[in-house]
């Protein structure tokens, strides 16, 4: 069995995995996400017809979360995925009363799991359109829809979502499988989800502000405390607050890893005393860092990789997260999780060094006054945006070469995973401003586009001539769907790294530098030297 995908920046020779997945993904599992897709452009036929239905809309978002790199590696559940999409197709047909013919709306997934693997073997990455340029584009499109859903998942799980951002993704979904449409009618769509990827993090910030207070700057410990412990890693606020909840007073420490670290400058979480650390770095080091951590360990987004044995049996999962043979929790129950961490060791007294994190728009702006002043008086002289997802592959040593090399005068903004790659540095300050300041997890992406729209009203002028520079790095769809907002919002000479996106074809490449100006990384010295003269 082969198969194809080309979705993430780890792709195999740069052009796709075709035997296995660089981040474990077997081609079954390949094969059913790639069903499961077909199957939700199905449903968007009907479902765009039909109207908001709030199950629908909900399924439709978790299913496509489902497919981001490093989510759902359980053929079973997948499985399960595919005939619930089936079950609501043909709700939203009858309901919809809508008469549609042809091959995507007469879908049908087969009863058993061999024969659904063989149909989705079908409707690979490379049947979505003949010409490549176009085809180029569906996965753009299709790559910022999955990326888009999972800051969308958030904020459903705190209980909103936006019917306008709801009604576009089932629009855009059947877009997908209409012929008529042309290469700048897919264009046109890019740009439009990245508008509606915008409302969706603005969403999602309001909604965690609103829950856990605006993020306050916060030294964070990188060692660990006496006791009991569990790690969390993803990206789920909502799970770690009512883990927090059951721990109380039951000796447990809890620690964040990877994108969770921006949990500890809320006031809402960090609250409560046994938040204690941040243990570890990015996702790709968790088959490092892992077998240190002698207590439970749990998931609650993306991010997972093939488990050691060696931790294996102290691993859960939950959300939307799955991998075979690693236990799942369904619910806001974790006291199996709990019951674990205290059947395991103890970790030692042993602290560590502190980093702060919390810098969110409303703790910036709150001192815009400062930085406007520092700008005026010629002490701070550039602005850099210097974060997105971080990876194992070679080629990354260049944030971290990127960040130490910026001129002492310069201010370093840094979001996501990305981060890890320099965080424990010392940068010092200007004036009592950080030189480096952790906006937070890679939706906080939001939190960078209001900080630099309030500082282009400040200085009266737009975005683009702010002395201000995005170096970003890309792994995934989440980063795909950002980049798609800043993009329509006209931001342009971004730099992009470590390397392009294998789906993008020359043509469309050509579109973008022509457009917008998007360039790849080179060297540190040579992007400073080019940015700053």
């Amino acid at each position: 069995m082969s198969m194809f995908c080309n979705q993430c920046e780890q792709a195999a020779n740069g052009t796709g995995c075709n035997i296995s997945g660089v981040c474990g993904k077997k081609p079954d599992v390949a094969a059913l996400q790639d069903h499961l897709l077909y199957g939700l452009k199905s449903l968007a036929l009907y479902a765009d017809k039909l109207g908001r239905d709030a199950e629908i809309d909900r399924f439709t978002i978790e299913a496509l979360f489902a497919t981001v790199t490093n989510v759902d590696f359980d053929p079973e559940d997948i499985a399960k995925l595919i005939q619930k999409c089936y079950q609501l197709k043909e709700k939203a047909k009858a309901a919809s009363g809508a008469a549609i013919s042809g091959p995507v709306a007469d879908w049908k997934p087969a009863a058993d799991l061999a024969t659904m693997v063989a149909q989705g073997e079908q409707h690979g990455i490379n049947t979505q359109h003949v010409n490549e340029d176009i085809r180029s584009t569906i996965e753009i499109l299709m790559y910022g829809l999955k990326g888009m859903s999972a800051y969308m998942d958030h904020a459903m799980i705190l209980g909103k979502s936006d019917d306008d951002v709801m009604a576009f993704t089932q629009k855009a979904l059947a877009a997908t499988t209409d012929a008529n449409l042309g290469l700048m009618d897919f264009v046109s769509l890019c740009m439009e989800c990245g508008k509606q990827n915008l409302t969706t993090m603005g969403l999602l910030d309001t909604l965690h502000n609103e829950t856990y207070g605006a993020p306050t700057p916060t030294p964070v410990n990188l060692g660990t405390k006496a006791g009991k412990g569990i790690l969390v890693t993803g990206h789920d606020l909502k799970m770690l607050e009512e883990l927090l909840k059951q721990t109380e007073g039951k000796g447990i420490n809890i620690y964040t890893h990877g994108e969770m670290l921006p949990a500890h400058g809320y006031p809402g979480l960090k609250k409560y005393p046994h938040l204690v650390a941040n243990f570890g770095g990015a996702w790709q080091d968790q088959a490092r860092e892992f077998p240190n951590f002698p207590g439970a360990i749990i998931f609650n987004t993306n991010c997972i990789q093939r488990p050691a044995d060696s931790y294996k049996d102290r691993l859960y999962t939950w959300g939307l997260v799955q991998w075979p043979d690693v236990k799942h929790i369904e619910g806001w129950d974790f006291s199996e999780v709990i019951n674990k961490a205290l059947e395991c060791p103890s970790l030692p007294e042993n602290p560590g060094q502190e980093i702060l994190t919390g810098f969110g728009h409303k703790a910036v702006l709150g001192v815009a006054d400062k930085v406007i002043a520092a700008v005026k008086a010629g002490q701070i002289k550039h602005f850099f945006l210097v974060g997105g997802c971080d990876g194992a592959k070679s080629g990354r040593n260049y944030y971290t070469e990127f960040a130490e090399k910026a001129p002492q005068d310069t201010v370093i903004m840094t979001l996501a995973c990305g981060k890890y790659r320099f965080n424990k540095l010392e940068f010092g300050d200007i004036g009592g401003i950080p030189r480096l300041l952790d906006i937070g997890q890679c939706n906080d992406a939001y939190s960078a586009i209001q900080i630099a729209v309030a500082l282009a009203g400040a200085f009266e002028c737009g975005v683009n001539d702010l002395p201000l520079s995005l170096i970003l790095s890309w792994y995934e769809q989440k980063a795909v769907v950002i980049l798609l907002t800043l993009l329509s919002l006209g931001i342009k000479n971004i730099r992009l790294g470590p390397s392009l996106p294998a789906f993008i074809t020359p043509n469309v490449l050509n579109f973008l530098v022509e457009n917008f100006n998007i360039m790849p990384i080179t060297t540190a010295e040579e992007d400073l030297k080019a940015i700053l003269g």
